[in-house]
């Protein structure tokens, strides 16, 4: 497996500002087992040399994310979000190995949401993003498994985003993305948590 990094990032060390938002690798998984602990230290240099951006870095890997940030990197940089993704309770355990990893922000992916992820803890979790599933084979995403991550964020006080009913209505009736939209209890939910902001 060959991964390299992207010309975007590479580009991000020249950038001037204004400052922007990026998505590093993805396409792929940073901590996969075949990246090596160098490669993401130089990713981890690239980002420490462009602090007026912001980097959000997702990953199905959190616990292998936890432990070279803090053994190998030792540092949190405050412009580097760190996440993971959770389609359903099977993988819910992410969360424990997310809350620690060293990160200015941490946030959860719950997209696409195909089934109930329960009662879950997501204290010192920042940011949880919840959607539903695209595509030809897309399945249904339900209202009360949206519920259930929106009373936790409530009890948290993790800032809640709903991006997209996908391609299934809440009637489990297939549409499109832009004929369900996204609203949910009747408005759009675009919260964002409170970013460090960089040293001058």
């Amino acid at each position: 497996m060959t991964i390299r990094i992207s010309s975007r990032l590479k580009q991000a060390v020249k950038a001037t500002p204004p400052p922007r938002k990026i998505f590093v690798n993805s396409m792929s998984d940073l901590f996969h087992e075949q990246v090596s602990d160098d490669f993401i230290r130089d990713v981890w240099q690239i980002m420490r040399e462009t602090p007026h951006h912001n980097y959000q870095i997702l990953t199905k890997r959190p616990e292998r994310m936890a432990d070279l940030v803090a053994s190998k990197i030792g540092e949190v940089l405050p412009n580097v979000w760190l996440g993971t993704s959770i389609e359903n309770a099977a993988v819910a355990e992410r969360i424990e190995h997310l809350r620690k990893a060293p990160a200015a922000i941490r946030f959860i992916s719950f997209e696409p949401l195909i089934d109930a992820v329960g009662t879950i803890d997501l204290s010192e979790i920042h940011w949880a993003i919840v959607g539903g599933e695209s595509g030809k084979s897309a399945r249904p995403i339900r209202e009360e498994w949206i519920d259930e991550i929106y009373t936790n964020c409530q009890t948290a006080g993790t800032a809640f985003f709903f991006k997209q009913w996908g391609t299934w209505g809440k009637d489990n009736k297939k549409r499109s993305k832009k004929a369900n939209g996204r609203e949910y209890r009747g408005r759009t939910w675009d919260e964002m948590p409170i970013a460090p902001q960089p040293a001058a």
